[in-house]
């Protein structure tokens, strides 16, 4: 990652300020977004990637959430977060803030589950935080009464969609007509129903 001292970066052999930056990536300009976020900031999200376990199956997943987090409008001011980054660190510095937030709302740090700190308690909620594993060890037959047995038309489709046909988070909101904000809600609840049904069934 090149950084300057005056806070310039080189994108695609032209320097560019931070400001330039950051009125690129709101204006949704790809080309600006995918050089500085998604290549020269890759190390950096790739960094805090590996210290969660999260819902994301490589970086650039994650960084997409990341993405989508910093210019969803609050609700309160109609302001998405990156409009209101004031300049007073490095763009850099800013993004590691944000993201290690994001992380520390959503997800578990690896560190705090070693084999030595894991409760059964927890051990189950470790089991289902990632489903993917668990859904392909099924045959389709268990899988369709697992899905049936679901109270919650809602979350079935919801573990349909994500972990049968595999589709992103993003798509999967899209196909349920809901925002990324209420997904990550929805995602967790229905995870958390369909592990139960798992483990009625003796699968898990």
């Amino acid at each position: 990652m090149k950084h300057t001292a005056s806070k310039t970066w080189l994108i695609h052999g032209q320097e560019v300020t931070e400001q330039q930056i950051v009125s690129a990536i709101l204006r949704r300009d790809s080309y600006t977004t995918k050089e500085f976020l998604y290549r020269q900031c890759y190390p950096l999200f790739s960094a805090i990637y590996n210290k969660y376990y999260t819902d994301c199956d490589n970086v650039f997943e994650f960084i997409n959430e990341i993405y989508v987090y910093i210019l969803f409008p609050r609700k309160e001011t109609g302001h998405c977060k990156l409009q209101d980054f004031g300049y007073r660190c490095s763009l850099t510095m800013w993004l590691k803030i944000v993201a290690e937030n994001f992380c520390h709302q959503l997800f578990t740090k690896k560190r705090d589950l070693s084999e030595d700190n894991i409760t059964p308690s927890d051990r189950f909620a470790f089991e289902c935080d990632s489903l993917q594993s668990e859904v392909k060890a099924l045959n389709m037959q268990d899988l369709h009464k697992i899905l049936s047995m679901m109270p919650c038309e809602r979350y079935c489709r919801l573990i349909q969609l994500r972990y049968v046909e595999e589709k992103t988070n993003e798509e999967v909101a899209a196909l349920l007509a809901i925002t990324m904000a209420v997904y990550y809600n929805v995602h967790k609840r229905a995870k958390a129903q369909f592990c139960e049904m798992l483990r009625k069934e003796g699968l898990i």
